[in-house]
């Protein structure tokens, strides 16, 4: 059994982590921020890349094929992609680990593990299984943000902001990795930092409501309620946005809200 297979294989055993302070301000927003959906692309655990409901046919379909051929990458991926899609993360993290324990040097392969153990929750072993996803002479901008999603997740956002600054110098002003690094900031209660950083990904081409919406968390816990409410309103109407700065009103509010959560582990 090789070394990777090995990892793999122990990973899997380990209980899962809890979502640390990141997860519990986005969702006191009631917003799809950063850290919590997908790491490559601000929270993305677009790995997997899907989009909208899949049939329950094509699900049955790929089932089939998969169970014939389990150690079909290509299949593996696209299987899970489909039980994503359906709101079945954990199930297609346990495809695609499956599929990663009979191709243990497929980095693409271990790339969509990697990153589907972030959006369960099992950050540790996410950056594990992530590090043989790529190699340091050739490193990938997108694994690298998937392994800083699950750093800051975890409350070590020094480490987090290592791994996001490491992919911005493959990918230079990429709206996404400036604004998981923006929040990372945020959560290392340096607002200052995280503002400026956040307003360069809001002035790129590629930056969306994720984008805005962390802008918005950010000035929110500055006390400037104006201008996060006005932020908002450039995505959604103007009820939602109100409500969603009242969260904010109460969030900051609180005396701890920046304290970690420490890293436990539950069964």
């Amino acid at each position: 059994m090789s070394t990777t297979r090995s990892r793999v294989s122990r990973l899997s055993r380990r209980p899962r982590g809890r979502a640390g302070l990141a997860a519990a301000l986005l969702l006191a927003l009631g917003l799809a921020g950063c850290n919590t959906r997908s790491p490559e692309t601000t929270g993305s655990i677009g790995g997997l890349g899907a989009t909208g409901a899949v049939a329950r046919g094509e699900i049955d379909a790929l089932a089939e094929r998969s169970k014939a051929d389990p150690g079909d990458a290509r299949l593996a991926i696209r299987y899970a992609r489909a039980l994503r899609a359906n709101d079945q993360a954990g199930q297609a993290s346990a495809v695609l680990q499956q599929a990663a324990l009979r191709n243990p040097k497929d980095t693409a392969l271990l790339g969509a593990y990697g990153k589907s153990l972030v959006e369960v929750g099992r950050y540790r072993e996410a950056i594990e299984v992530l590090s043989n996803a790529h190699t340091p002479a050739n490193p990938d901008w997108r694994i690298l943000s998937a392994q800083g999603s699950a750093a800051a997740q975890m409350g070590e956002q020094g480490r987090a902001q290592g791994f996001y600054e490491a992919a911005l110098k493959i990918r230079p002003n990429e709206p996404s990795l400036l604004s998981n690094l923006g929040l990372s900031y945020a959560l290392s209660r340096n607002l200052d930092q995280a503002e400026q950083t956040l307003r360069l990904a809001d002035a790129q081409p590629g930056a969306d409501a994720r984008v805005r919406a962390n802008l918005a968390l950010v000035l929110g816990l500055k006390g400037r309620y104006p201008e996060a409410e006005a932020v908002l309103r450039r995505d959604m109407g103007p009820a939602e946005a109100a409500a969603n700065v009242a969260a904010l009103r109460k969030l900051a509010a609180q005396p701890n809200r920046f304290k970690p959560e420490a890293a436990t582990q539950r069964g």
